[in-house]
C-alpha cells in the first residue's frame, strides 16, 4: 500500500501538468484559429458593396466572442472605406494573458496577431 501511495506522489503531478498543458495548448489553437477566421470575416464584411470598418470589426468580434475570447481588439484599415479604396486589412489581436483558461504558464505576456487583406469588390455589373 505504501508504495502505492509514493508511487502516485512521484507520478501525478507530472500526469497533471501534461493534462493541464493539453488543455491549455488546445485553448491556444482554438483561438489562433478564431483569429484568423474573424480577421478573414471582418475582412469580408469590409470588401462588399456597402461595407465599413464598423461592420467589419462586428462581423470579427461576434465570431471572437463565440468562443469566449476576452478583450480582443479588431484594427480595420482604412477606417473609413469609400469607393477608391482597393484594398481593407484587418487585424485581429488577443491578449493570451487574459485568454487562457488556466494559469498562463506558456502564454505569459504573449500577443495573438492575425492579419486579413482583401481587394475590394466592385458594384459594376
Amino acid at each position: 500500500m505504501g508504495a502505492v501511495l509514493v508511487e502516485f506522489a512521484l507520478a501525478a503531478p507530472i500526469t497533471f501538468l501534461v493534462v493541464f498543458a493539453m488543455i491549455e495548448f488546445s485553448r491556444l489553437a482554438m483561438l489562433n484559429n478564431t483569429a484568423e477566421n474573424a480577421a478573414y470575416e471582418g475582412c469580408r464584411a469590409a470588401i462588399i458593396p456597402g461595407g465599413t470598418a464598423a461592420k467589419a470589426q462586428a462581423a470579427a468580434t461576434r465570431l471572437l466572442t463565440s468562443v469566449g475570447a476576452v478583450s480582443p481588439t479588431v484594427t480595420v484599415t482604412p477606417a473609413l472605406i469609400t469607393e477608391s479604396v482597393d484594398e481593407v486589412t484587418v487585424e485581429v489581436q488577443l491578449q493570451l494573458n487574459q485568454n487562457g483558461w488556466l494559469t498562463p504558464l506558456f502564454t505569459k505576456d504573449k500577443v495573438l496577431i492575425k492579419r486579413c487583406r482583401l481587394t475590394r469588390e466592385s458594384a459594376s455589373f
